[in-house]
């Protein structure tokens, strides 16, 4: 009589112990997908190329297209069901990126103190935006699925305003990023807003970046739109210990179509959920 219940002992133990973050599976009505993410990192390495292409499966993929031509590398990324998001900075212009002088007419002068090598747009209304279909044009031509607009939130911060002295107006910020979203999907890509989705209600996605210690600081019911209109809606969330119980706390702010990649603080690296 004794084995039964030692079989089911054993059943729940070892349930019990699997990786916080694979339990959290998904919802046959879920609409939340993997992520991952090479294109940027906040204090631990990133998605590598190859470990995406060997892991990733049905998900969305964020990937820098200009950096050591990994543009070379999308239809493999996509082989396996993953749409590819292609990062780009509208907000800045990045000294290493191959148009850094043909955008620097439209930067401040002196370089953003948080990233080395970063400069604030100063004004939209010229040549910027030409220079910034030219970039959504290699994406295209690439097959990826969605650009990622990062820093397209500069214009709402005050303080940046202040200390850098950046001209654009809030109504010219959000003219500009509409506009390349509607490049975008002139050229068959959608748009991922970032940070914000403020007057972006063209754009098909949106994704947050969060932190240990200031978590959902965006405002909530631009996030809940999204979601409540069938778009995906990722939450980016950096040096965690319990990514699991994070996920967790978002999926009750919001619910279960809410996706999620998380800096695990004890792995040093990005942990992925709903595979």
């Amino acid at each position: 009589m004794t084995k039964p219940v030692l079989v089911i002992f054993l059943f729940v133990f070892i349930f019990s112990c699997k990786d916080e973050n694979k339990i959290e599976n998904k919802p046959t009505d879920s609409k939340a997908i993997p992520v991952y993410n090479q294109a940027y990192q906040e204090n631990y390495e990133a998605d590598k190329i190859d470990d995406i292409i060997a892991n990733a499966k049905n998900a969305y993929v964020l990937i820098d297209p200009f950096e050591n031509n990994i543009h070379t590398k999308v239809s493999e990324i996509k082989s396996k069901g993953n749409e590819v998001g292609a990062y780009i900075s509208i907000g800045t212009g990045e000294d290493w990126r191959a148009d850094f002088n043909n955008l620097q007419p439209y930067l401040v002068a002196e370089q953003w103190g948080e990233w080395e090598g970063e400069y604030f747009v100063n004004s939209v209304t010229t040549g910027i935006v030409d220079l910034m279909k030219i970039r959504i044009d290699s994406i295209a031509k690439w097959g990826c699925d969605w650009v990622e607009f990062d820093n397209m939130d500069w214009i709402f911060d005050d303080d940046l305003r202040e200390t850098y002295g950046f001209q654009v107006t809030q109504s010219e910020g959000i003219a500009f990023y509409n506009e390349l979203c509607d490049y975008a999907h002139e050229k068959g890509i959608k748009c991922m807003a970032k940070n914000t989705v403020e007057s972006a209600t063209n754009f098909d996605g949106a994704l947050y970046e969060s932190y240990n210690d200031d978590k959902n600081w965006w405002e909530q019911s631009g996030a809940q739109s999204f979601l409540d209109a069938g778009k995906l809606v990722i939450v980016n969330h950096y040096n965690e210990t319990n990514c699991g119980q994070v996920y967790s706390e978002y999926k009750g702010i919001y619910n279960n179509d809410l996706s999620f990649i998380c800096e695990d603080a004890n792995k040093k690296k990005y942990v992925h959920f709903n595979e």
